[in-house]
């Protein structure tokens, strides 16, 4: 009997326990999950003030001019952003004011350069209005039309990025309560594995699949604490666990020596605290997961590189950012017609890498990173992936033009 992936995934994630939060400054919450909702310090905006450069009036005094009937103020003050005047404003007078600039109490609308005559170049002793606002309060941001303070700008369990840290940072938040970025071991398995550029001798290959799991651990907001490369024979194994363990890991992805053959050192090593799996997927068929008495999380992927990416992505990734308290778990999809056919295996569910044409804005459409289809040796595919192709166990047969799910990557 095969599991499903939905079972596999929920024996991973039962094991998951969120890790412990700490308080970092802003600079350094770039990636990171949100564990206490991010909550304002200041009003947004902070004080009343201008959206355009132009000229704080009274809409009283303005609501009138137009090209053939033009209204002449005298400007008694000059506004740059940054200033902490507030001038008063009798009728018929205006403060010239920059974008930014806090608004006056005496004033309610801002004329634009653009509906005066001089605009900027004769703005320090009168002004012309030529065109009247459209309304009382015309391009006048008001204090806290966005936020207050206390309001809640993003919940727990938010992924931290550039725009949310800048929401942050404009609500005066200097520190930020998010989870420990996890600390993950990287090792992969196998007898011929050598440092990419050596010499390779008949049965040997380039070790690529610590580059691939390293990368993808990042891409999860983790941090790789160790990296390593064991044979096939030999206490490896438990070589590596023990140094994931001193490095403070709370995880250690394996990659190769899962599956059936005589040469497996995960299995053969782990099988009293991994359980080993067969779920119906294609690639990724070989699964192993279990956890240390002290708590460490283990994966043990398949050693061939689109199975492992595919392995990764299906139940390490979920795993790491459950770990640290996300929200969303899984990465976005799409529904994308296919640019061309392919089989799918009975009875197993495929995550084919795709590359997605995105020329069309309007029709994006997926094609097969490589001739090969799925065959989860081929790693170069994987340089033009950008997406896996989610196809159900009960699908055969992917025709040009079906509409098939999209799991991006990029």
């Amino acid at each position: 009997m095969l599991s499903t992936v939905e079972e596999q995934l929920a024996r991973v994630l039962s094991r998951v326990r969120v890790l412990d939060a700490v308080k970092v400054p802003l600079a350094s919450a770039a990636g990171r999950t949100l564990a206490a909702p991010l909550r304002a310090a200041v009003d947004i905006p902070v004080f009343d003030n201008s959206a355009m450069d132009g000229f704080a009036v009274r809409y009283a005094d303005v609501v009138a001019a137009s090209p053939e009937s033009p209204v002449v103020l005298r400007v008694v003050a000059d506004l740059p952003a940054g200033t902490d005047l507030d001038p008063p404003l009798a009728p018929g007078e205006a403060a010239r004011i920059m974008t930014g600039a806090p608004f006056p109490r005496a004033a309610d609308t801002v004329v634009p350069f653009e509906d005066t005559v001089g605009g900027l170049a004769d703005s320090l002793d009168t002004v012309t209005v030529v065109n009247a606002p459209g309304r009382a309060g015309a391009h006048v941001r008001r204090r806290g039309e966005d936020a207050r303070v206390g309001d809640e700008l993003l919940a727990a369990g938010a992924r931290l990025g550039p725009l949310q840290l800048a929401a942050a940072a404009a609500a005066g938040v200097a520190h930020l309560v998010v989870a420990r970025a996890p600390r993950v071991a990287v090792v992969s398995t196998g007898s011929e594995l050598v440092e990419p550029g050596s010499p390779l001798r008949r049965g040997q290959i380039p070790e690529s699949n610590g580059r691939l799991i390293a990368g993808l651990v990042a891409d999860a907001d983790a941090e790789v604490v160790l990296r390593r490369v064991v044979s096939d024979e030999g206490s490896g194994i438990h070589d590596a666990i023990r140094s994931a363990r001193d490095a403070g890991a709370d995880a250690v992805v394996f990659t190769g020596g899962v599956s059936a053959g005589a040469y497996e050192p995960v299995k053969n090593s782990l099988g009293d605290t991994m359980e080993f799996t067969k779920v119906a997927m294609q690639p990724g068929k070989p699964q192993g997961f279990g956890v240390t008495e002290d708590g460490i999380l283990l994966f043990g992927l398949p050693g061939n590189p689109v199975s492992a990416a595919v392995s990764f992505e299906v139940f390490a990734r979920p795993a790491l950012l459950a770990l640290q308290g996300r929200t969303e778990l899984g990465r976005p999809t799409a529904a994308l017609p296919a640019a061309s056919g392919w089989r799918s295996p009975a009875g197993r569910r495929q995550y084919l890498p795709v590359a997605v044409d995105r020329s069309d804005p309007q029709r994006w459409s997926v094609r097969p990173a490589t001739e090969g289809g799925s065959a989860s040796h081929l790693a170069g595919a994987l340089a033009r992936a950008d997406a896996f192709a989610v196809i159900p166990a009960e699908v055969e047969n992917v025709q040009a033009g079906d509409t098939v799910v999209v799991m991006l990557t990029t």
